[in-house]
């Protein structure tokens, strides 16, 4: 049988030699990256970290050895890379080096200060004039491509008290959703499509929503528990990063308008 199967494979699969995989090369990489239309993403990313880079530079903002330092060792002890050994390792899994990582750390923080100089003074007024967006909510849903599939589940539910987290692993096209029994964890309004933040916006905990469309698919929502706002660093920095990204998709419509 074993032989049959060898010669009905390509040679270089069956050959006792099997085919090298080499790292790729920047320009492999560049290649891929282009046919698999994912340049864009990318493209955007670096476009965004420029922004950072050359506003933090005209309003003077810089990071300390120290503060560079802290952020660096806080990275690694949140990726449990211990020691040196651990952190060559995972370096070498990532294929770049001590510089490319630490410069890396060191855009993050620019951002972070970029953000509190550009938006800290005004999060209070942001809080208090938006709270309603910052409420926190445990969600679970259930994602399909039809409208009819969506209704039928629903009715499942509501009827015959059918277990949702049986219906999530059964039916939905969420990954994660399908994986945690339809749970998809805690969110703040403000994080959620808009669709879903208005669907779910005056439901009580427990409610089943009818079917919401957007772009994904009919979302099925189950309310699981809504928390109290408070302005807690958490909110801020949430408010921080909306009006943040509010700010980049300004300055991207300016250039592309």
């Amino acid at each position: 049988m074993t032989e049959q199967l060898e010669q009905t494979l390509p040679r270089t699969i069956s050959s006792e030699k099997p085919v090298q995989i080499h790292p790729a090369t920047d320009a492999e990489i560049l290649a891929y990256l282009r046919h698999s239309a994912k340049f864009a993403e990318i493209a955007h990313a670096a476009e965004r970290e420029r922004v950072i880079l050359v506003s933090c530079d005209r309003m003077g903002i810089d990071v300390s050895d120290d503060e560079w330092q802290v952020a660096g060792d806080a990275f690694r002890l949140e990726r449990k890379l211990w020691g040196n050994p651990e952190t060559i390792a995972w370096l070498e899994q990532q294929r770049i080096d001590v510089e490319e990582w630490s410069q890396g750390v060191k855009v993050q923080l620019l951002e972070q200060k970029l953000k509190e100089q550009m938006f800290g003074a005004v999060v209070d007024g942001s809080y208090i004039s938006d709270r309603n967006n910052y409420r926190r909510v445990a969600l679970s849903q259930i994602l399909v491509p039809e409208l009819p599939t969506a209704q039928k589940i629903v009715q499942m539910l509501r009827e015959q008290n059918a277990s949702f987290a049986a219906l999530a692993l059964e039916y939905s096209k969420g990954k994660q959703s399908q994986q945690n029994g339809g749970f998809v964890g805690v969110r703040y309004l403000v994080e959620l499509l808009s669709e879903v933040a208005e669907a779910i916006n005056n439901a009580k905990e427990r409610e089943i929503i009818d079917p919401v469309q957007t772009k994904l698919g009919y979302h099925i929502l189950r309310i699981e528990k809504w928390f109290p706002t408070e302005l807690n660093q958490a909110v801020r920095e949430q408010i921080m990063n909306s009006l943040f990204q509010s700010w980049l998709q300004k300055l991207e419509n300016g250039r592309t308008s």
